[in-house]
């Protein structure tokens, strides 16, 4: 097993736990808001496992072509059975996203058939453009960068100037597709006690982003007047 963030590779020891956040083996970033023992990833019964050992942060952790996702909480853990495994992760304004490569997996996923025409479609949930340039112009930045690293994460106030709308239209328009995706199952996107809506957006965007609902070729809908 090898992990990749920011072009730079590390080669897993089996008989060794492998950590990862502000102070692990894999120095992510010295970032406050950031665990030093974030995730975790080590070798039992057979398989690779990763494991969040943190107590406040949460990963969205995706196979290699989107197909497949998981959220994973504090406390929680789960099988790396892909050649490669997406880790996405925010902590404050940062969000981060890292590589594992497996050398022998288990489960192989096939490319889904791409979309032909029409609005984007999760499941029975439909998007229209405005609603997507939501997500876009949150995602901009992880978009435009390349392989894995950091990306800061603009605030609503940013994302809504950069559409050229009001607060009150984006923040309408967030709501919906939020509400969209929870009936849907994504988790993490309904406020509630202890949840600001700082996270809400971070994790509209990891899905988004990992899921492949929003692409590099979708940056054009913020030069629209929607």
């Amino acid at each position: 097993m090898h992990v990749e963030f920011c072009g730079e590779w590390t080669q897993l020891d089996e008989q060794k736990p492998f950590t990862i956040g502000r102070g692990g083996d894999l120095q992510i970033d010295d970032n406050p808001y950031l665990h030093r023992h974030f995730l975790q990833v080590a070798r039992s019964d057979g398989l690779w496992w990763l494991s969040n050992t943190g107590s406040q942060l949460s990963a969205t952790v995706t196979d290699g072509a989107g197909s497949v996702q998981a959220f994973l909480a504090p406390g929680a853990r789960l099988p790396l059975v892909f050649a490669n495994t997406t880790v996405l992760f925010t902590a404050g304004p940062t969000t981060y996203e890292l590589t594992l490569v497996g050398n022998e997996p288990t489960f192989e996923v096939s490319d889904p058939a791409g979309a032909t025409s029409g609005e984007t479609t999760i499941g029975p949930v439909l998007l229209t453009e405005s609603q997507k340039a939501v997500i876009v112009a949150l995602a901009e930045p992880m978009l435009k960068r390349e392989g894995t690293g950091t990306s800061a994460m603009p605030s609503s106030k940013d994302a809504a100037a950069r559409l050229g709308w009001e607060m009150t239209r984006f923040n309408r328009k967030l709501d919906n597709v939020c509400d969209k995706l929870d009936r849907r199952g994504v988790r993490g996107l309904r406020g509630g006690p202890g949840q600001l809506a700082t996270n809400r957006r971070a994790r509209l965007v990891e899905h988004a982003v990992a899921s492949r609902l929003v692409t590099v070729e979708d940056l054009k809908l913020l030069d629209l007047k929607l």
